[in-house]
């Protein structure tokens, strides 16, 4: 039965809300249940999803996902990323956390991972819960993410204790069993970091099976004074799969925050990237490459809202579209009007390779201080024919220079990729893609 029908998903609530009562999670099950009711699923009449028609994907039969997924140790060997023997890793499959394929080689007083039904019923971490599960509702409030937030199932919840920097990285695998049907996956997490903490998280995802998926998820990331957190998101999976995701970061004391989005391969992608900066001398980074073939379509969308002064927030987003693939960025700057001395700059490159690539960006600037120093731009174009008569010159076969100039348009991105194995996965990736591409 496709999700497009409201009886099917209505079915699918009540039951939720009757085999897994808790009395927080219910409530805020409840809420989002009931926006989705009003807000519906948008369609490109919604200036926020113009560009992407998401309404597309409730017009296919996927089934809601259960417990019941075959995938095994096997298969999550298949597609670790390298040195992932010396990290955490959590394994979610069909969007449900499984602990039995998940690893914590931490110690608990380093890392604490708790499926979020039990860090609700824990005393140590109810009151983390129930401040923050759900707030990046207040800054997305359309009928995808509110449907995410009224299934919350099988989610979990992250914790980093006060003055501890977590010594390895922690992995998460975001997999999707469609060996039987097409699958909705709605992985849900709440990422809490207590004061002088530190944590570098990697998510990736991937596919077992020829049947279409889409992963509907949104991570949620609180992280307190002096603390630092990075943030890494890996997409390169089968053209079946189609994700919206929504990372939100609140720095509710000063802190640090560093993300990369890479985005290599799928079906219809939308990466929501938030970061709301609650107090004054916050610093972000958020860098994005969507390097894109076939008819992949990514939409990044990102939004840094400074609350506070003194905040500080740098963006650069790069494309490559190649085929009929299709890029979309959309970048919002709010500048409150107590946000003296703020800093913000957002940048978005492009480049296509094709005549039937497109490419749609959208930076915008709303600012209510009048002491602050913001820029934003964009550009699209073509690969640099002076360059390119450079290297030939330097007798350098066409497909070869113009490999190497993609390349080193990539690496600035991909440079900021602080954990070293990760970083030259990613530049294998690209490489073996760029070659591959412009033979």
């Amino acid at each position: 039965m496709a999700i497009s029908q409201f009886n099917y998903i209505e079915e699918k609530f009540e039951a939720l809300q009757t085999a897994h009562p808790n009395v927080l999670l219910n409530e805020v099950r409840q809420k989002g249940f009931q926006t989705y009711q009003t807000a519906g699923v948008p369609s490109c009449k919604n200036e926020e999803w113009r560009y992407t028609p998401v309404n597309n994907l409730f017009k296919q039969a996927f089934l809601f996902s259960d417990n019941k997924a075959a995938i095994n140790a096997a298969f999550v060997d298949s597609v670790r990323l390298p040195e992932s023997a010396t990290a955490n890793e959590l394994v979610f499959v069909n969007g449900l956390y499984q602990p039995s394929l998940s690893t914590i080689r931490s110690a608990n007083d380093e890392i604490v991972v708790l499926c979020m039904e039990a860090a609700s019923a824990d005393a140590r971490f109810a009151d983390i819960l129930k401040a923050h599960l759900g707030k990046s509702s207040l800054y997305v409030q359309d009928g995808v993410h509110a449907l995410n937030t009224s299934f919350i199932n099988g989610g979990v919840f992250v914790y980093i204790p006060k003055n501890t920097q977590a010594t390895l990285p922690l992995y998460v695998y975001q997999i999707a069993d469609t060996v039987h049907h097409p699958v909705l996956a709605q992985p849900r997490s709440l990422i809490y970091l207590a004061e002088s903490a530190s944590l570098q998280l990697v998510e990736h995802y991937a596919t077992s099976g020829n049947s279409d998926s889409f992963t509907n998820e949104i991570m949620e990331v609180v992280v307190a004074g002096n603390s630092v957190f990075e943030y890494y998101k890996v997409q390169n999976d089968d053209a079946s799969a189609n994700q919206v995701n929504t990372t939100h970061i609140r720095q509710i004391g000063k802190s640090y925050v560093h993300t990369v989005v890479i985005t290599l391969s799928g079906g219809m992608i939308r990466n929501n990237t938030n970061i709301i900066m609650e107090t004054p001398g916050n610093e972000a980074h958020m860098y994005g490459l969507y390097l894109l073939k076939g008819n992949t379509h990514a939409d990044n969308h990102t939004l840094v809202d400074n609350r506070e002064p003194h905040c500080f927030s740098n963006e650069l987003y790069k494309g490559i579209m190649d085929d009929a693939a299709t890029g979309v960025f959309s970048g919002k700057i709010y500048v409150r009007p107590h946000a003296q001395k703020t800093n913000a700059y957002q940048s978005n490159k492009n480049i296509l390779l094709s005549e039937k690539a497109t490419v749609n960006t959208k930076p915008q600037l709303e600012i209510f201080a009048d002491d602050v120093k913001c820029s934003h731009g964009c550009t699209v174009g073509r690969l640099d024919e002076e360059a390119l008569f450079y290297l030939r010159s330097r007798g350098i076969d066409a497909a070869q220079a113009k490999a190497m100039l993609l390349q080193a348009f990539a690496n600035d991105v991909v440079e900021k990729i602080k954990i070293d194995s990760l970083r030259q996965h990613i530049e294998t990736l690209i490489a073996n893609r760029l070659s591959l591409q412009t033979n």
